[in-house]
């Protein structure tokens, strides 16, 4: 569906970059209204998802809090409040550095593997949002991506 149509717009937009920003802002908050809803039956949020993912692309490799923040896809969150939350849910555990007694490692658990080896169908089913488009669709969109944030 047309951008203009999704947000009831009548007039036009001042030039084709506005409506690109516009676009991807309306198309970032679609998408993570959708990963949301999937998220809320494993009782996770967006950003705990993606500090599990890393910490299981580290494994068996603990990572610092600073390494987590550096990789997160959302940069403003609390990343150590997140690490809190997943302690707290059994899924990730925090230990002290033997090098360095006040660095913080962070290794994802047993528990948490299950989770995110149970979620592996979310992304699945992610992916037939992108129906409407094509493998070379979406690599060009990846690139043209890539190159607007170069």
């Amino acid at each position: 569906m047309k951008l203009e149509d999704e947000i009831k717009q009548n007039t036009p937009f001042k030039d084709e970059f506005t409506k690109l920003a516009v676009n991807i802002l309306y198309t970032h908050g679609w998408l993570s209204n959708i990963q949301s809803c999937n998220f809320k039956e494993y009782s996770i949020t967006a950003a705990q998802y993606n500090i599990l993912r890393i910490l299981r692309g580290q494994h068996p490799k603990p990572a610092s809090i600073n390494l987590l923040k550096e990789r997160m896809l959302d940069k403003m969150s609390d990343t150590s409040r997140l690490v809190d939350r997943l302690i707290v849910k059994e899924l990730v555990e925090r230990k002290t550095c033997p090098n360095d007694r006040r660095k913080a490692e962070v290794l994802i658990t047993e528990k948490g593997l299950n989770l995110l080896t149970e979620m592996d169908n979310v992304e699945i089913e992610n992916k037939t949002i992108f129906k409407n488009i094509s493998l070379q669709e979406a690599k060009t969109l990846n690139d043209l991506l890539d190159k607007l944030r170069g």
